[in-house]
């Protein structure tokens, strides 16, 4: 199930780690709460890497990466808190109606790439990039702007051990115009930053399940880097779609679970 998650990691972008817990839920038949932890740490381990290949490509925007991932590693601790203290059956409602939400963005996403349709931006982006220097020139509305990015992908990091990476992608797009390798990287940054401190907090509160974390971590990372290897070629609208159905498959398989 690990190597699932990193094919789809490596395929998809940040937001494919999403599906690391269902898979844990419906597999292993653990609740969300002892399945988030286990997700959390497969995604800091897998971003880790992808972080790091960002690093030494000199695409990841680390200054970005560390105000998002402050942000976030304050907010994950709540998160988890939350969902120590969520019953099971409406954490598992609130992470299918995260999933929806997810698979038709990529959906959208997907028709606007088939048609050539690009939205035009209504306002310029807060964070802006100096050619010159190659770097963003930093302001308060760009502050602002990734701070709450980087809260929010944190606190679901915590609540549903999603890694956040599909929020700080749109999040990215938005409020900067860097180019999409360097969103990418930056939001690995982000979620191995802020998933490392959602692992500890785990850790220390007792809810790591490490005879199934590590496994699922290795498998992770060996599935990410099997797929860097086959991404330029499959990458595009057709698998946006895909996992866009996978992911709407799997949001009604959890309604059922609950459901029953």
């Amino acid at each position: 199930m690990g190597v699932l998650v990193g094919l789809v990691l490596a395929l998809t972008g940040a937001g494919g780690a999403i599906i690391a817990v269902p898979l844990l839920v419906f597999g292993l038949h653990l609740t969300l709460a002892e399945a988030a932890p286990v997700g959390l740490l497969a995604v800091a381990l897998a971003a880790s890497t992808g972080a790091m290949l960002g690093l030494r490509s000199r695409v990841l925007r680390y200054r970005a990466a560390g105000l998002m991932a402050l942000a976030g590693g304050v907010a994950s601790p709540i998160g988890l808190w939350v969902a120590q203290r969520v019953p099971n059956a409406p954490l598992t409602a609130v992470f299918a109606m995260v999933l929806t939400i997810v698979a038709v963005r990529m959906l959208r996403q997907a028709w606007l790439e088939q048609h050539g349709a690009v939205p035009a931006a209504a306002h310029a982006p807060p964070c802006r990039l100096d050619p010159a220097a190659g770097r963003l020139r930093w302001n308060t509305p760009c502050a602002a702007a990734l701070a709450v990015a980087g809260a929010a992908a944190g606190f679901l990091s915590g609540l549903l051990g999603v890694g956040g990476g599909f929020i700080l992608v749109p999040s990215l797009l938005a409020a900067s115009d860097l180019p999409m390798k360097a969103i990418i990287a930056t939001s690995m940054g982000v979620l191995a930053l802020v998933s490392a401190v959602g692992v500890v907090g785990a850790s220390i509160a007792g809810h790591m399940q490490w005879q199934v974390g590590w496994p699922f971590a290795g498998g992770a990372l060996a599935g990410l880097l099997l797929g860097r290897r086959f991404a330029g070629r499959l990458a595009g609208p057709r698998l946006q779609q895909g996992f866009a159905l996978l992911a709407l498959g799997i949001a009604a398989g959890l309604l059922v679970k609950i459901a029953r």
